[in-house]
Protein backbone atom coordinates (compact mmCIF):
# COMPACT_ATOMS: atom_id res chain seq x y z
CA UNK A 1 0.00 0.00 0.00
CA UNK A 2 1.30 3.50 -0.78
CA UNK A 3 1.91 5.25 1.90
CA UNK A 4 0.14 8.88 1.20
CA UNK A 5 3.33 10.83 2.68
CA UNK A 6 6.10 9.65 0.41
CA UNK A 7 3.59 10.25 -2.66
CA UNK A 8 5.37 13.08 -5.21
CA UNK A 9 3.39 15.99 -5.66
CA UNK A 10 2.97 16.98 -9.44
CA UNK A 11 5.04 19.81 -10.91
CA UNK A 12 3.16 23.42 -10.68
CA UNK A 13 4.49 26.41 -12.21
CA UNK A 14 4.54 29.38 -9.54
CA UNK A 15 4.29 32.49 -12.05
CA UNK A 16 5.33 35.40 -9.08
CA UNK A 17 8.62 32.85 -8.29
CA UNK A 18 9.47 32.66 -11.92
CA UNK A 19 9.07 36.36 -12.59
CA UNK A 20 10.65 37.44 -9.04
CA UNK A 21 13.86 35.16 -9.84
CA UNK A 22 13.95 36.93 -13.19
CA UNK A 23 14.33 40.13 -11.93
CA UNK A 24 16.63 38.98 -9.30
CA UNK A 25 18.92 37.06 -11.85
CA UNK A 26 18.96 40.72 -13.99
CA UNK A 27 20.02 42.39 -11.28
CA UNK A 28 22.42 39.87 -9.64
CA UNK A 29 24.01 40.06 -13.38
CA UNK A 30 24.21 43.74 -13.01
CA UNK A 31 21.62 44.94 -15.13
CA UNK A 32 19.45 47.80 -13.87
CA UNK A 33 15.98 47.85 -15.77
CA UNK A 34 16.36 51.82 -15.87
CA UNK A 35 19.49 50.85 -18.65
CA UNK A 36 17.24 49.15 -20.64
CA UNK A 37 14.82 52.15 -20.30
CA UNK A 38 17.81 53.92 -21.81
CA UNK A 39 18.46 51.58 -24.66
CA UNK A 40 14.44 51.97 -25.46
CA UNK A 41 14.79 56.04 -25.10
CA UNK A 42 18.00 55.52 -27.45
CA UNK A 43 15.66 53.67 -30.13
CA UNK A 44 12.50 55.46 -30.18
CA UNK A 45 13.19 59.37 -28.83
CA UNK A 46 13.92 60.15 -32.70
CA UNK A 47 10.34 59.12 -33.68
CA UNK A 48 8.58 60.19 -30.48
CA UNK A 49 9.99 63.28 -29.13
CA UNK A 50 7.58 63.43 -26.28
CA UNK A 51 8.78 59.82 -24.79
CA UNK A 52 9.57 59.94 -21.17
CA UNK A 53 12.33 57.85 -19.38
CA UNK A 54 9.08 56.60 -17.15
CA UNK A 55 7.41 55.32 -20.67
CA UNK A 56 10.41 53.30 -21.51
CA UNK A 57 10.79 51.60 -18.29
CA UNK A 58 6.80 50.76 -18.05
CA UNK A 59 7.24 49.17 -21.48
CA UNK A 60 10.35 47.25 -20.25
CA UNK A 61 8.62 46.11 -17.25
CA UNK A 62 5.68 45.20 -19.77
CA UNK A 63 7.65 43.09 -21.39
CA UNK A 64 9.63 41.23 -19.00
CA UNK A 65 6.04 40.59 -17.53
CA UNK A 66 5.68 38.07 -20.48
CA UNK A 67 6.30 34.46 -19.12
CA UNK A 68 8.43 33.56 -22.89
CA UNK A 69 10.12 36.38 -22.21
CA UNK A 70 11.00 35.24 -18.03
CA UNK A 71 11.75 31.85 -19.60
CA UNK A 72 14.17 32.93 -22.10
CA UNK A 73 16.05 35.63 -19.47
CA UNK A 74 16.48 32.60 -17.15
CA UNK A 75 17.47 30.28 -19.83
CA UNK A 76 20.09 32.59 -21.23
CA UNK A 77 21.32 33.12 -17.71
CA UNK A 78 21.88 30.19 -16.41
CA UNK A 79 23.83 29.27 -19.46
CA UNK A 80 25.94 32.47 -18.75
CA UNK A 81 26.68 31.42 -15.35
CA UNK A 82 27.49 27.99 -16.39
CA UNK A 83 30.02 29.04 -18.87
CA UNK A 84 31.89 31.13 -16.09
CA UNK A 85 31.82 28.39 -13.91
CA UNK A 86 33.64 25.99 -16.61
CA UNK A 87 30.92 23.62 -15.82
CA UNK A 88 29.59 23.22 -20.26
CA UNK A 89 30.73 20.56 -22.06
CA UNK A 90 33.50 21.09 -24.46
CA UNK A 91 33.69 22.39 -27.13
CA UNK A 92 30.23 24.89 -25.95
CA UNK A 93 32.59 25.77 -22.98
CA UNK A 94 34.85 27.58 -25.56
CA UNK A 95 32.55 28.83 -27.68
CA UNK A 96 30.34 30.50 -24.59
CA UNK A 97 33.52 32.13 -22.60
CA UNK A 98 34.78 33.31 -26.26
CA UNK A 99 31.08 34.82 -27.48
CA UNK A 100 32.13 32.73 -30.22
CA UNK A 101 31.16 34.69 -33.55
CA UNK A 102 30.00 31.85 -35.43
CA UNK A 103 27.78 30.94 -32.36
CA UNK A 104 24.45 31.76 -33.00
CA UNK A 105 22.21 30.06 -30.61
CA UNK A 106 22.17 33.11 -28.12
CA UNK A 107 20.34 35.33 -30.95
CA UNK A 108 18.32 32.40 -31.04
CA UNK A 109 17.20 32.82 -27.80
CA UNK A 110 16.56 36.95 -27.91
CA UNK A 111 14.85 36.22 -30.93
CA UNK A 112 12.04 34.01 -28.53
CA UNK A 113 11.79 37.98 -26.94
CA UNK A 114 12.17 40.16 -30.03
CA UNK A 115 9.03 38.15 -31.44
CA UNK A 116 6.42 39.23 -28.12
CA UNK A 117 5.49 42.36 -29.83
CA UNK A 118 5.84 41.91 -33.82
CA UNK A 119 8.38 41.48 -36.46
CA UNK A 120 9.08 45.56 -35.73
CA UNK A 121 11.14 44.13 -33.19
CA UNK A 122 13.77 42.74 -35.49
CA UNK A 123 14.80 45.91 -36.98
CA UNK A 124 15.07 47.49 -33.08
CA UNK A 125 17.26 44.51 -31.99
CA UNK A 126 19.22 44.18 -35.40
CA UNK A 127 20.14 47.78 -34.76
CA UNK A 128 20.74 48.07 -31.49
CA UNK A 129 22.85 44.64 -31.74
CA UNK A 130 25.32 46.43 -34.52
CA UNK A 131 26.01 49.95 -32.19
CA UNK A 132 25.77 48.28 -28.67
CA UNK A 133 25.10 51.48 -26.70
CA UNK A 134 24.88 52.11 -23.39
CA UNK A 135 24.50 48.91 -20.72
CA UNK A 136 25.69 46.82 -24.26
CA UNK A 137 28.97 47.83 -24.19
CA UNK A 138 29.64 46.35 -20.93
CA UNK A 139 28.12 43.46 -21.40
CA UNK A 140 30.23 43.40 -24.08
CA UNK A 141 33.50 43.85 -22.30
CA UNK A 142 35.30 40.52 -22.45
CA UNK A 143 37.95 41.73 -19.93
CA UNK A 144 35.85 41.91 -17.03
CA UNK A 145 36.11 38.02 -16.63
CA UNK A 146 32.07 38.01 -17.07
CA UNK A 147 30.75 35.79 -19.64
CA UNK A 148 27.26 37.21 -21.07
CA UNK A 149 27.21 35.58 -24.06
CA UNK A 150 23.09 34.96 -23.72
CA UNK A 151 22.46 38.62 -21.48
CA UNK A 152 23.94 41.16 -23.98
CA UNK A 153 21.62 39.75 -26.80
CA UNK A 154 18.39 39.24 -23.62
CA UNK A 155 18.74 42.73 -22.86
CA UNK A 156 19.14 44.07 -26.46
CA UNK A 157 16.25 42.27 -26.88
CA UNK A 158 14.11 43.20 -23.92
CA UNK A 159 14.94 47.04 -25.42
CA UNK A 160 13.96 46.07 -28.83
CA UNK A 161 10.71 44.45 -28.01
CA UNK A 162 9.54 47.34 -25.33
CA UNK A 163 10.50 49.81 -28.12
CA UNK A 164 8.31 47.53 -30.30
CA UNK A 165 4.99 47.54 -27.51
CA UNK A 166 5.77 51.71 -27.90
CA UNK A 167 5.17 51.63 -31.43
CA UNK A 168 2.46 50.04 -31.80
CA UNK A 169 0.49 51.54 -29.15
CA UNK A 170 1.95 54.86 -30.10
CA UNK A 171 0.04 54.36 -33.60
CA UNK A 172 -2.67 53.39 -32.04
CA UNK A 173 -2.96 56.54 -29.99
CA UNK A 174 -2.47 58.51 -33.45
CA UNK A 175 -5.48 56.56 -35.15
CA UNK A 176 -7.28 57.48 -32.09
CA UNK A 177 -6.55 61.54 -32.44
CA UNK A 178 -7.11 61.63 -36.30
CA UNK A 179 -10.62 59.57 -36.08
CA UNK A 180 -11.78 60.89 -32.30
CA UNK A 181 -12.33 57.53 -31.15
CA UNK A 182 -11.58 55.26 -28.44
CA UNK A 183 -8.05 53.54 -28.86
CA UNK A 184 -7.56 50.32 -29.30
CA UNK A 185 -4.55 49.79 -27.86
CA UNK A 186 -2.41 46.38 -28.79
CA UNK A 187 -2.66 43.39 -26.02
CA UNK A 188 0.01 43.39 -23.38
Amino acid sequence: MNDPKNEKIPYSLNSRKVASATREWLHKRGVKLEEIAELVMFLQNKYYPDLTMQECLDNVEKVLAKREVQNAVLTGIQLDVLAEEGKLISPLQEMLVNDEGLYGVDEILAFSIVNVYGSIGFTNYGYIDKLKPGILERLNDKSTGETNTFLDDIVGAIAAAASSRIAHRKQAEREHQHEGTEPELPED
